[in-house]
């Protein structure tokens, strides 16, 4: 009895397996074939046209500006995954290997940030960038990702390092090591999965985010890839879904070979992260 019964626990297992993995699938194919639809309307009739084409990627490489809106997010992610990464990385270290006054109240402070939607603070940042002087441009917009980035990346960085043998800079220490070659030498080397893991989430943000790019770049040339296949749906109303359907594969191609590529970091980087708070 008992062994028809794990039987049926595990035929459940699988079911609900292959459910997940179709209702996450269908729209992922379902926009692919719309990409290669011929026409201009959406398909609502087939997954897969009947005489697919590739017109819509070369129209919407030639025609529109999204070779410019791919640099311009690319640029940003790049600056966003660096900036981010060596942010958290300092704070991280700064909160697992030192002792000092309002240590513990300022990981509290960063868990509670982590519990609050972030459009909640478009207006103050908003006002901030104004009277910076950096709304419109893209130094802003990465400084406000990097800064966001801090509060979940630190938790997960430091609870690598935490894994990290204090034995180890000791050791460092007494063959005259500062803490800077402790970090650089010893610290990141070992940190690797966890650095990748907070770096391709800094990377893969400004693909991903809509709101804070259409409130804060306001000029044609500096449009993210979100921001400008919304922008050129809504400018064109239902004619333009399936160029719309082409750049959301583009996009999502090099995202998916980043994931295939580092996923050995990643899965590290959330265990490691889960060790110690």
């Amino acid at each position: 009895m008992s062994k028809l019964k794990n039987k049926l626990v595990v035929a459940g297992i699988y079911v609900i397996f292959v459910l997940l993995l179709i209702a996450i699938f269908y729209p992922i194919v379902w926009v692919f074939g719309t990409s290669l639809n011929p026409g201009t309307a959406l398909l609502v009739s087939s997954m897969f046209p009947a005489n697919p084409t590739i017109g819509h990627y070369v129209e919407l490489i030639r025609q529109t500006d999204f070779v410019l809106w791919y640099g311009n997010t690319i640029k940003i992610a790049v600056s966003n995954a660096v900036l981010s990464t060596a942010l958290v990385a300092v704070t991280a270290y700064a909160f697992s290997r030192f002792r000092f006054a309002g240590r513990k109240q300022g990981l509290m402070v960063l868990l509670i940030l982590q519990m609050f939607p972030g459009f909640l603070s478009i207006m103050a940042i908003f006002v901030l960038l104004l009277q910076t002087k950096m709304l419109d441009t893209h130094l802003g917009i990465v400084l406000i990702y990097a800064g966001g980035a801090v509060s979940m990346g630190t938790w997960v960085m430091k609870g690598h390092f935490d894994t990290i043998p204090r034995s180890l800079e000791e050791a460092a220490f007494l063959d005259g090591a500062t803490h800077m070659d402790i970090f650089f030498k010893i610290i990141f080397p070992l940190s690797l999965p966890a650095i990748t893991f907070v770096a391709l989430n800094s990377f893969i943000t400004p693909f991903m985010d809509f709101i804070l790019p259409q409130i804060i770049l306001r000029s044609s040339d500096k449009m993210t890839l979100a921001q400008g296949l919304y922008n050129m749906v809504a400018n064109e109303t239902n004619s333009s879904f399936p160029l719309f359907a082409a750049g959301a594969v583009l996009v999502a191609l090099p995202i998916t070979f980043l994931y295939m590529y580092f996923q050995k970091y990643l899965i590290g980087g959330l265990a490691s992260g889960a060790d110690k708070g």
